[in-house]
């Protein structure tokens, strides 16, 4: 689903669009003009839909075969379940925080919470996270170009330790893909999980409300083309005021 000259959703699940699995985070492909980048890659496994994801990737007229790196935001199933898949299918390489990197390639389903994730219903109980080869190398303080673009990745723990948001520009628009840190309206996602924390939270949203960019593209519900940032200022004025702001969980 082409959302700008530089985006598509390709992936989304019941918090989204329904375009794959429903464990599904949101999946963005990016179009940085010699080559694509994929942001997060599903849930993967027997319950993800990682042939979907490419399917979608063709329909909206790219090719996956140039799909460069996957780029990771964090580590939740939902969020990194499908990487090992996309990785053996299209050969590209997985880029994350150092953190995430390391979880995903010895395949630490606690540090991830996910014992807890299959106990409270979210996963299948035979649902396993897949090791695979990542680069810890999305560091904040360290941008990057990929074709027309230039990627800034930004430290936002709180909602998991390890995640990082990412400022893309030089397209038609600057957009902000930050994973789960804010959602549609100012919502936020505490979790009752080891890495999860009121205090990172608000940092990392304040950081994020520093910033300029027009598309707000999260991991989950509804997406914002214009204006994105009244989101992240909703959150960060209720941080401000010594208060929590919505949670989803």
């Amino acid at each position: 689903m082409r959302l700008t000259a530089d985006v598509s959703l390709v992936g989304s699940g019941r918090t989204g669009f329904a375009l794959t699995s429903p464990a599904d985070c949101h999946v963005y492909l990016i179009d940085a003009g010699d080559e694509l980048l994929l942001i997060d890659s599903g849930i993967g496994g027997a319950v993800g839909s990682s042939e979907r994801i490419l399917r979608n990737i063709a329909e909206d007229g790219h090719d996956p075969a140039r799909i460069s790196r996957i780029l990771l935001t964090h580590y939740h199933a939902d969020h990194i379940g499908g990487a090992a898949e996309l990785h053996q299918r299209l050969g590209c390489p997985l880029r994350a925080s150092p953190l995430t990197a390391q979880t995903l390639q010895s395949g630490n389903e606690e540090q991830i919470s996910l014992p807890g994730a299959k106990a409270a219903g979210y996963f299948p109980a035979d649902y396993s996270l897949q090791p695979a080869p990542c680069a810890g190398d999305l560091i904040e303080g360290q941008p990057f170009t990929v074709g027309r673009l230039t990627i800034t990745p930004i430290e936002t723990p709180g909602h998991a330790d390890g995640h990082v948001s990412l400022l893309i520009e030089g397209g038609e628009r600057t957009y902000l893909l930050q994973g789960d840190v804010v959602f549609f309206g100012g919502t936020i996602l505490l979790q009752n999980t080891h890495d999860c924390s009121i205090q990172k939270y608000a940092a990392s949203v304040a950081k994020l409300a520093a910033l300029e960019f027009d598309a707000f593209l999260p991991g989950h519900l509804g997406i914002s083309l214009e204006d994105g940032k009244r989101h992240i200022t909703a959150a960060h004025a209720v941080f401000s005021a010594l208060g929590v702001p919505r949670n989803l969980g």
